[in-house]
């Protein structure tokens, strides 16, 4: 009977040792869990930011093929970091080639900020049809803000052409409009609708602007017609009146500041839809002491032509008519949403008063 008794008292001891190690399991595994659900996600880049017209400088980083999409964004994105100096961030965009995931574009942005504890600056992400380099998937181009005056303000100038060359001309010839310091560096950023457009487009670039900041690449998979689109920034040698100058296919702008808008996407495809993206921008630079009345630049990125005239067609809703904004209406390949019909970005002086 005793040894009946000793079983049975060991028996239970196992039990209960069990049922504490499992009870240790589990307490262990809801700790990891609770951690594993504290971990913050990365902040979100702000949807305005203001900045110096006159501390403008402009940069891109170097073509890579080197690893997928995610090695490649952090490697440009430390080479930005690198040639940034200290400088204050205030746009990166960001045009990406191939299948990656365009979402992940942010999350390293805002993670390898918050790394660096630098804020985040504004961001415009769009997938485009190809890069001039076999392998790449991504070109980051960026404006920073620096500690001194590079020039008495900026222009900003859009303009699109059947040539590259035609393209390069009047960007040129509206700098000149604009006093554009001429040791300055240029930001040029094309877009063509065919790849052999790319060589003549960069020949023409580097003939007209030797120190260009020069990023390039196809607009979408599919050739179109022939078509230049181009956007360009530089510093400009002085003050122009009243803080702002109009060019037609340009804006100089010597005005103590400027906000500058990240990419606002228009959801589905009916016209109250792309109304309501413009809407999303326009209360975005209120809260940022503008609105689009005030705009002096404009982009709107589609994915289809029709696309391109609906959105053109709400815009003239928005904007002041009797000083409409530069820009460029632009069809692109894709977008970091499913349901993204376009993306709007837009440069603004603030509002009088604010």
């Amino acid at each position: 009977m005793t040894s009946v008794f000793r079983a049975v008292g060991m028996a239970a001891a196992a039990v209960l040792l069990l049922e504490a190690a499992a009870g240790g399991f589990q307490r262990k595994k809801k700790q990891e869990e609770e951690i594993t659900q504290t971990l913050e996600l990365p902040p979100d880049p702000p949807a305005a930011v203001a900045a110096d017209p006159s501390r403008l400088a402009f940069l891109h980083a170097p073509l890579s093929a080197q690893g997928l999409l995610s090695r490649q964004t952090r490697d440009a994105l430390r080479l930005l970091l690198q040639n940034a100096r200290g400088a204050r961030f205030v746009r990166i965009r960001a045009w990406v080639a191939g299948t990656g995931d365009l979402r992940r574009v942010q999350s390293i942005v805002a993670e390898t900020f918050a790394e660096k504890k630098q804020p985040l600056p504004v961001l415009t992400v769009a997938q485009v049809g190809a890069l001039p380099l076999e392998g790449a998937q991504v070109q980051l181009e960026a404006i920073v803000e620096q500690r001194k005056p590079a020039g008495a303000g900026a222009v900003f100038a859009a303009v699109s052409s059947p040539s590259p060359e035609g393209a390069v001309e009047q960007i040129q010839r509206t700098l000149q409009q604009a006093d554009a310091l001429a040791a300055a560096p240029v930001s040029l950023v094309c877009g063509v609708s065919a790849a052999d457009l790319l060589e003549p487009l960069r020949r023409a670039a580097y003939a007209a602007f030797p120190r260009a900041s020069f990023v390039s690449f196809q607009l979408r998979r599919i050739p179109g017609p022939p078509l230049v689109a181009c956007q360009a920034a530089a510093s400009i040698s002085k003050p122009v009146a009243e803080g702002v100058r109009r060019l037609g296919a340009g804006v100089a702008v010597s005005a103590p500041r400027i906000i500058l808008s990240g990419a606002q996407l228009a959801f589905r495809y009916e016209e109250s839809d792309a109304r309501l993206a413009y809407q999303r921008l326009d209360r975005t630079l209120q809260q940022a002491g503008t609105s689009l009345k005030h705009t002096l630049l404009l982009n709107v990125y589609p994915l289809s032509s029709q696309l391109a005239e609906m959105a053109a067609k709400v815009r003239s809703e928005f904007v002041n008519a009797a000083q409409p904004p530069a820009g460029l209406v632009v069809p692109l390949e894709g977008l970091p949403s499913i349901d993204g019909a376009f993306a709007l970005e837009a440069v603004a002086l603030p509002a009088p008063g604010a």
